[in-house]
């Protein structure tokens, strides 16, 4: 694409990352033909196909397609993220490879570029929102787990598995049935090698599924502030069938209930910040 292509007012398809920085974005590129180096801190690295690499002009050096390479770039609002500055700071730079969550992100945003050129703008739209979603999830399992070259050779089976899982239960957050046996069942492994994996990065199952929950609801409550989609509502499609479980939880995690949270977002523009 040679220009600037507005998927939604969150999220944009430009034709190359920009020299000079912007606070508000967050620039991810994927890469769609080999791409000669990247360079992170001065560090030149291959990037495959469906690769993904987060940039930010203002922060770190770019990633730069060479003369063969070829990429296309999402320009996304940092605030509709619902990811604080100092963590999305921390993946700047970072490269994914194509596979496991890296390549479920990558896929859904070859999807998104492709409907950017039909006319049905509303289907670019909900298409836009489902990818910050799933790029937000990307920001937490980059946080979470450790790099290659840190993980020591042991534990690399169990890496591997866990992101293959959270990407896994990424896309059923929906499902009120998601279950550490469902989970465990689908990977084909024991309940409790599953709860070893979640231990060892310092969770439990439950805690993580119930996070991610509560974080797609605070974002699509920050989306409708007019109250067109009742809070219940909101807190069923995301599989709390108990409104008032739900708004106990997302209080005890966020310092406001539900209806407040939704309230502060309708007094002023954007996605609310989250409490620290």
């Amino acid at each position: 694409m040679t220009e600037s292509t507005p998927l939604s007012g969150c999220i944009t398809i430009v034709p190359a990352v920009p020299h000079r920085g912007d606070d508000g974005f967050l620039y991810l590129a994927r890469i769609d033909r080999p791409s000669r180096t990247i360079t992170r801190d001065g560090t030149e690295v291959t990037l495959l196909p469906k690769g993904l690499v987060f940039c930010d002009p203002a922060r770190r050096r770019l990633a730069q397609a060479g003369d063969d390479g070829r990429m296309t770039v999402f320009r996304i609002a940092r605030r509709h993220l619902g990811v604080p500055d100092p963590d999305l700071d921390r993946v700047v730079g970072a490269s994914v490879p194509g596979r496991g969550l890296g390549a479920l992100v990558s896929d859904f945003l070859a999807a998104l570029a492709t409907e950017a050129r039909s006319p049905r703008p509303l289907i670019g739209d909900r298409l836009a929102r489902g990818a910050l979603d799933l790029v937000a999830a990307l920001v937490m399992d980059l946080l979470q787990t450790p790099a290659p070259q840190e993980a020591e050779p042991g534990r690399r089976a169990d890496t591997e598995m866990l992101t293959r899982i959270r990407a896994y239960i990424e896309a059923r957050l929906r499902e009120p049935g998601l279950s550490p046996g469902s989970i465990a069942l689908a990977h084909h492994i024991s309940v409790r090698y599953l709860h070893k994996l979640f231990q060892s990065d310092g969770t439990t199952v439950g805690r993580w599924v119930r996070q991610r929950r509560l974080d797609s609801c605070r974002r699509e409550l920050s989306r409708t502030p007019n109250r067109r989609i009742t809070v219940a509502a909101v807190a069923n499609r995301w599989g709390f069938s108990s409104p008032a479980h739900f708004s106990r939880t997302f209080r005890e995690a966020y310092g406001m209930t539900p209806s407040q949270w939704q309230a502060r977002a309708a007094a002023g523009p954007g996605t609310p910040a989250a409490l620290r």
